[in-house]
């Protein structure tokens, strides 16, 4: 066995998602619901007209799609625009963001949604917008104006307050968030009148800088910050503390973990793809990037075809000899190369805990060595 330790080993947790909603593990489903009709002759035409309509099989389709989300477009559509194009079975991604908001929005497909959590457990880049003068209920332009001041901060009062806001900080989510309150998202209960009290939470920071400030009421930043964080929430309560109010006017994300603005790709680019891939003149595993690159920051432990074969059946199997890894914790299996399954190192076993079958259409040679 070999184990490359270059990368640390990280907990396979599930990530919640941030900056909106909760992360959706299952399918993002696009078929049309069928309500109330008792009407024999409309079924019989429904019927019909599904007859007549060429029938797309489903397919396995195993990698990751970095979308360039754009404005106005939930994360829920996009996965399900993404699961038609590439006539997919399985499919979800690793975080939501905003309609409002643009940037990536890494989607999973197949064998790649066992690997979700990863990528919800890494940093997030955002280059965000922040209009100053009022305060939102949504926190953003979506929303209501709830405060407002003729106040407008300089660049250098908005410098001298970012420190506070670099580290570990306790931040309380806005109202309008996809935290269960009772049992009730918080912006379900909003949206009905209701007055959301939800508790600091600690996020952290990593980075949060001034990148423009102009005559024209609003300013610019950028932030990288870990999983939970809510950038409208940061805008909020900088605004409060300025004494000026603001509220998020545009936002666009940058990273997401092991993805970077690089590897988006606009949606128009991929419908593009999947025309010319429908004639016979490329291929949607271009834009596919290898299911394990989500595991950018955990080891690599290669078996041998032996042990791999135990593996796949879910059968541990002993670490001895020489060559046996001296870590522990998370890995992933390689065999031959190829992506075999997650595994936990401890008290001298390799015990399988989610095992890939890659059979079916993957990320091109071309994508796999743009990673490396």
């Amino acid at each position: 066995m070999i184990v490359n330790t270059a990368n640390s080993v990280i907990d396979s947790q599930n990530g919640e998602s941030h900056d909106a909603e909760k992360n959706i593990f299952t399918e993002a489903r696009n078929e049309e619901a069928r309500r109330g009709n008792n009407d024999p002759r409309q079924k019989h035409q429904g019927k019909q007209r599904q007859n007549n309509q060429p029938r797309r099989d489903k397919r396995d389709v195993h990698g990751w799609v970095i979308l360039d989300k754009p404005i106005g477009m939930t994360s829920t559509h996009a996965v399900a625009v993404l699961k038609r194009l590439f006539q997919a079975k399985r499919a979800g991604h690793a975080g939501t963001l905003d309609p409002l908001a643009s940037g990536g929005l890494p989607i999973a497909l197949g064998e790649a949604t066992k690997t979700v959590p990863f990528v919800m457990d890494g940093r997030k880049r955002y280059r965000f917008t922040v209009s100053w003068g009022e305060e939102r209920d949504t926190d953003d332009t979506e929303g209501r104006a709830t405060k407002t001041s003729d106040l407008r901060p300089s660049a250098d009062s908005i410098r001298a307050l970012l420190p506070q806001f670099i580290g570990l900080i306790e931040q309380i989510p806005p109202q309008y968030s996809a935290i269960k309150v009772q049992g009730e998202r918080a912006y379900d209960l909003a949206r009905d009148g209701e007055t959301v009290e939800l508790k600091p939470r600690p996020v952290e920071i990593h980075e949060l800088t001034l990148v423009e400030h102009g005559d024209n009421g609003q300013s610019v930043f950028e932030a990288e910050c870990g999983k939970g964080t809510y950038v409208r929430a940061l805008a909020r309560d900088i605004g409060r503390i300025l004494g000026c109010f603001g509220h998020i006017s545009a936002l666009r994300r940058t990273l997401v973990g092991p993805f970077r603005e690089a590897d988006m790709i606009p949606l128009e680019q991929l419908e593009a793809l999947c025309n010319r891939a429908a004639s016979g003149e490329g291929s949607l595993a271009d834009a596919l990037l290898p299911v394990e690159t989500a595991l950018d920051d955990i080891p690599a432990l290669a078996v041998t075809r032996a042990d791999a074969a135990r593996l796949h059946r879910g059968q541990a199997v002993l670490l001895r000899g020489r060559d046996a890894p001296n870590c522990s914790g998370t890995v992933y299996v390689t065999v031959a190369g190829r992506l075999l399954a997650l595994a936990e190192i401890g008290n001298g076993e390799l015990i399988p805990k989610r095992v890939f079958n890659l059979t079916g259409l993957t990320a091109s040679s071309g994508r796999n060595d743009e990673k490396v």
